[in-house]
């Protein structure tokens, strides 16, 4: 039963994870989600000094949390992309160096497919095709999928502009709230009420493309709203309700389109706005509604971590599939097309 390790570093957390056979044996996570505060957004300098004090300390907490040695590891996945660039070395430097020395295989994996691989812990296998709706804070797509280590991954849609994550940092910003913006909207939102203000749903008409996605404009809709209104205080609670509902709205109708259209009866929720609770109730209304399987890990798995990159490391490697070179490089903007940085591979011969 190989034993992965599993390393993220695509944005502020550290995370390591170690993962045996679709069971998470433990993992451990850094943030500097404070030191970017001030600033309002990460700043990728401060990541990545962040992550080459943290990286050390992690694969230690996570490895003594397993009750293993280094030894004991027999692969290693690291996070090559996306992410910011910096951030990105730091993690695929250190997972390379520990595959090196352990003289153990090395996957350098996609962020994305690993938010997608992390549910298997805790719901077991993917189902032959599911359609995944992915939404973070630098992404939001949604994903035809098969056999995550095997088969390539086809993009039925992806955001134009803003990711619906980077749309709540944007409108909380606007609306004095703290950084990071969704668990902020979601903890305001909860006082106001959602029909009080009709924003747009955008790119729902029927002329539009049916899988994309656009949050510039939403933002600035509520940018336009705010200046228009005087009120003192505004009303923030029903300006956030109202602002996470049109997200959540568009979010789902468009993910339960696309399970429509491609016969797919499995959604696969992930990412970190996946951790939003409007977005998980009304997906978990309108799938039930609609017949459709939900499955969406925990909120503890749906922010970056090292679990989902230990998980999509342990497909890899039972799957069979050839490792890395060790002289493989990030690409901070890579496409999702297949779970390693590369796309799709075939399986070695046994």
């Amino acid at each position: 039963m190989p034993i992965v390790l599993g390393i993220e570093t695509s944005c502020d957390e550290t995370g390591v994870g170690v993962v045996a056979d679709g069971v998470l044996l433990s993992d451990a996570l850094a943030t500097s989600m404070d030191e970017h505060a001030r600033f309002g957004g990460v700043v990728p300098e401060i990541a990545a000094r962040a992550h080459l004090h943290a990286i050390t300390p992690m694969v230690r907490h996570a490895l003594d949390r397993a009750g293993i040695g280094i030894g004991q590891i027999d692969a290693v996945a690291a996070t090559a992309g996306p992410g910011l660039a910096t951030a990105v070395q730091v993690g695929l430097a250190a997972g390379k160096a520990y595959a090196l020395s352990l003289g153990v295989p090395f996957y350098g994996v996609h962020h994305l497919a690993g938010h997608a691989a992390v549910d298997v812990l805790e719901h077991g296998p993917l189902p032959a095709r599911s359609v995944a709706l992915i939404v973070s804070g630098g992404h939001t797509s949604l994903l035809l999928i098969g056999d995550l280590a095997t088969e390539p991954v086809i993009h039925l849609g992806d955001t134009l502009d803003d990711a619906a994550g980077e749309a709540f940092d944007k409108v909380a910003r606007l609306l004095g709230l703290p950084y990071p913006g969704g668990p902020a909207i979601d903890r305001v939102a909860r006082d106001g009420d959602p029909g009080a203000i009709a924003f747009p749903r955008p790119m729902t008409g029927p002329a539009d493309p049916p899988y994309q996605f656009s949050f510039s404009g939403l933002k600035t809709a509520v940018a336009r709203w705010v200046e228009k209104h005087h009120e003192h205080p505004l009303p923030i609670a029903d300006i956030a309700a109202s602002f996470q509902e049109s997200v959540a709205d568009t979010l789902t109708r468009k993910a339960l389109a696309a399970c429509r259209d491609h016969q797919v009866d499995t959604l696969l929720l992930v990412g970190g706005v996946a951790a939003n609770s409007r977005v998980r109730a009304l997906a978990e209304h309108r799938c039930a509604t609609a017949g459709v399987r939900l499955r969406v890990p925990s909120v503890r798995l749906c922010t970056d971590n090292g679990a989902m990159i230990a998980a999509l490391g342990d497909l890899l490697v039972r799957a069979g599939v050839t490792p890395d070179r060790l002289d493989l490089g990030a690409d901070p903007s890579a496409v999702l097309d297949g779970a390693l940085l590369n796309g799709h591979r075939q399986k070695r011969a046994r």
